[in-house]
């Protein structure tokens, strides 16, 4: 049992720990830019120089504190945006580059079904996605602690695993990209431009008649301000992630077995 699951997870190994140190490299940037940041300029006035839209679109609540430079310049930027543009392009090319090289039928001739090569293939998205959330939040910690700032290990941790649901639901779009289209190439495109694109829709129309419209959107559903700066841990949101990205893997499946390869 999981072979599919084991034999994917064990290839993901080697770019799962490139991306936790690229993730570790960031975070440490973003710590130890933070004191020549507050020591040269007012953080509030920093933040009341960006555009409106950018505020919006960042969800940039305050720069005073670690915790709300952090907020914006790690997890806003880096996990929000980058890691779940990152897991849906990959998660693009689970069953559509088999398909595009020409793999797939020789796959399908072992005795596994269509659903659980998809669901298989899916859960190896898990290495990358546990080693980013595990490496980082020490680092973070440990850095905040080095320029003799604190913040709460408890809200650092909790973030990382409300993050999980959220880069898994991004993993999802990725899975319906990779059933959809024949071509690796094309699915990573659409996977991306998708997700970047709710991404944008969510963030505007927030305090709009049409912000019911964001609600298709794994972003509302996780937000790194609530849980550094106020402490608060939104599991409702981290439930209806959870629901998303199995919807997300049905539809795949349903679709993954109904199409002619």
């Amino acid at each position: 049992m999981l072979e599919f699951a084991r034999y994917d997870a064990a290839k993901r190994i080697k770019g799962s720990v490139y991306l936790a140190v690229g993730m570790s490299l960031l975070a440490t940037f973003a710590v130890w830019a933070y004191p020549s940041y507050s020591e040269a300029m007012d953080m509030e006035q920093l933040r009341e120089a960006f555009p409106e839209p950018m505020i919006q679109a960042f969800n940039i609540q305050t720069m005073a504190s670690l915790e709300g430079f952090l907020a914006v310049e790690l997890y806003m930027f880096g996990w929000v945006i980058l890691l779940g543009l990152y897991i849906a392009y990959s998660a693009a090319s689970i069953i559509a580059d088999d398909i595009d090289r020409g793999r797939m039928d020789t796959l399908l001739s072992m005795p596994v079904s269509r659903p659980r090569l998809a669901l298989e293939r899916f859960a190896a998205l898990g290495v990358p996605i546990l080693a980013v959330n595990v490496v980082t939040p020490v680092v973070v910690l440990v850095s905040a602690d080095l320029i003799g700032e604190s913040l709460a290990v408890v809200d650092v941790v909790a973030l990382h695993l409300l993050s999980i649901p959220y880069l898994f639901a991004c993993g999802g779009i990725g899975l319906v990209a990779s059933v959809l289209f024949d071509r690796a190439s094309i699915a990573q495109r659409v996977a991306l431009g998708v997700t970047f694109g709710i991404y944008l829709v969510e963030s505007l129309l927030t305090g709009t008649d049409y912000e019911g419209l964001g609600a298709i959107a794994p972003m509302r559903y996780f937000n790194p301000n609530e849980v550094l700066i106020n402490g608060t841990y939104d599991l409702v949101g981290a439930a209806i992630l959870i629901g998303m990205m199995s919807i997300l893997i049905i539809v795949s499946q349903l679709w993954f077995v109904q199409r002619d390869l």
